[in-house]
């Protein structure tokens, strides 16, 4: 069968959102030692995957211009990985529509490399297990492993020791990026020695939002105040989301993008709409996460 006739794998890459990261240790090689709590948006970049002799990669979306070309794309650098560790000896066409912003701290690149594996894995007939697809993402970056499960998780470690959440209830949320990325490295930098703190441990059963929340609030995000402290436009993100009807608001990984907790999806909405209108420059998503 011509490949070209074979339909293309479509899937969405969905953001992902760390509602507490605490940052307890640093290795000998300089990964630092995370504990965290992440969520995934029913909004993500989309991506498609047909079979091809060799690797291709088409880009567009809002967010098209920021990513990175050649080798340093992480979805090329997926593709090869796999690529090599399957002994599989084809390629692929794949397009993403970039509705993500990258250096966010919404895992947007590393989402689209975790859809990768595990779409180029079906496609290809790959027989690749989930272990050995989360230790292939490991070395590819430290969220790549979350992205492989997309629903709520919590990782240690460096985000390969993953345990699933099922009992956490689906959350309304708005998300907000100000326009303006931040270095993690320059965010760990600016964090100096970590706090070494690990996260209580999570309640067996949260029943709604405000539950979660009061939970979260036992909680923090270390790398919040070093970020603020790099790129000021986070604190203002915080202080607008604050203004709203929410639950909590607070920062998602090292910066700069940040989120609230609302009570339903419909306040979320309003919350949305508000902080849209009022800062035009911002962008603002409403999304229910689990």
């Amino acid at each position: 069968m011509n490949e070209n006739l074979l339909p293309a794998l479509v899937r969405t890459a969905p953001a992902k959102i760390n509602l507490a990261l605490h940052v307890t240790g640093r290795r000998d090689d300089g990964y630092h030692l995370l504990d965290t709590l992440a969520v995934f948006a029913d909004l993500g970049d989309e991506l498609s995957f047909a079979p091809a002799e060799e690797f291709a990669l088409n880009v567009s979306g809002r967010f098209a211009e920021i990513v990175p070309n050649g080798a340093d794309n992480l979805i090329l650098r997926a593709a090869e990985a796999l690529k090599q560790a399957s002994g599989v000896k084809t390629g692929a066409q794949i397009a993403v529509t970039k509705e993500i912003p990258a250096g966010a701290g919404l895992g947007g690149g590393s989402s689209d490399a975790s859809t990768t594996l595990l779409a180029l894995a079906e496609l290809w007939g790959v027989g690749m297990s989930m272990d050995e697809l989360v230790a292939l993402g490991a070395k590819l970056g430290a969220d790549v492993p979350m992205g492989l499960f997309g629903r709520a998780l919590r990782a240690r470690g460096i985000g390969e020791e993953i345990a699933l959440l099922p009992s956490l209830p689906a959350l309304p949320l708005v998300l907000v990026w100000p326009a303006r990325v931040v270095s993690t490295g320059k965010v760990f930098h600016t964090l100096g020695r970590p706090p070494g703190r690990a996260l209580p441990d999570v309640p067996d059963k949260m029943r709604d939002a405000r539950t979660v929340a009061d939970f979260l609030k036992t909680t923090t995000n270390d790398l919040e105040a070093p970020a603020i402290a790099l790129e000021p436009a986070i604190g203002e993100v915080l202080d607008a989301l604050a203004k709203t009807p929410c639950h909590l608001a607070r920062m998602s990984g090292s910066g700069s993008a940040c989120f609230a907790v609302y009570e339903t999806l419909d306040a979320a909405g309003t919350a949305a709409e508000t902080l849209a209108s009022r800062h035009p420059q911002w962008w603002v998503r409403a999304t229910l996460a689990r």
